[in-house]
């Protein structure tokens, strides 16, 4: 059967286990450059990993979102708050929209090349802060990736309903190397183990046995 998915991928845990793990039908993945503080070494283990299953690797730059969008993501390291996801304080990392904005592109681009799904890695952490990761929001992309294209194309999200754990669980299995990912918004050379994402990240590894060292 020909491959026939385009996979968003950011680089970090969650799409990369994705791209392991649904190798078989992703014929391309893209990743977009937005002016994130971490987008440059998400980017980086994108490409590794897409270079590592000879998967086709697309890098499109998003760079509106940088100049015209309010997010403590898009504002350098100092503005990004410290502690768990569902403290309130994590809402300044929303960036608006990314990821209806990322979808659309991404099925403009596979429509294009011929392609018939989309996928994305939201999952269930997510639901509390970001509002373009819950279900609602997947239905109704999905609806209008569809309806948008001559192929009807499908949104395709089945990590929609598992915990950052459960994945890690999954690329555990498949032996993904979670060190050629990355997840810190403050976009340093190591995680800094404080940040929201940090934090998500280290007990996810932790809830599957996973061993980074220096992390």
């Amino acid at each position: 059967m020909a491959k026939d998915t385009l996979l968003v991928l950011s680089g970090g845990m969650d799409s990369v286990t994705m791209l392991w793990e649904y190798a078989a039908d992703i014929a391309a993945a893209v990743t977009f450059q937005y002016g994130s503080n971490h987008n440059m070494r998400e980017a980086a283990c994108a490409k590794w990993n897409c270079d590592h299953l000879g998967i086709e690797w697309y890098e499109i730059d998003l760079a509106f979102i940088g100049k015209y969008f309010e997010s403590s993501l898009l504002s350098g390291a100092d503005a990004i708050p410290e502690g768990n996801y569902d403290d309130e304080n994590m809402r300044s990392t929303v960036v608006p929209f990314r990821n209806g904005i990322m979808l659309a592109v991404a099925a403009g681009l596979a429509e294009s090349r011929g392609l018939k799904k989309v996928m994305i890695a939201n999952h269930s952490g997510d639901h509390a802060i970001y509002p373009d990761c819950r279900p609602e929001f997947i239905r109704s992309m999905g609806a209008a990736i569809a309806d948008g294209t001559y192929e009807h194309l499908t949104l395709v999200a089945p990590y929609t309903n598992l915990t950052k754990g459960e994945i890690a669980l999954r690329g555990k299995k498949l032996g993904v190397d979670y060190s050629h990912t990355y997840s810190c918004y403050k976009g340093g050379e190591h995680h800094c183990g404080k940040c929201g994402t940090c934090v998500e990240r280290r007990e996810a590894l932790e809830y599957a046995g996973i061993i980074l060292e220096n992390d």
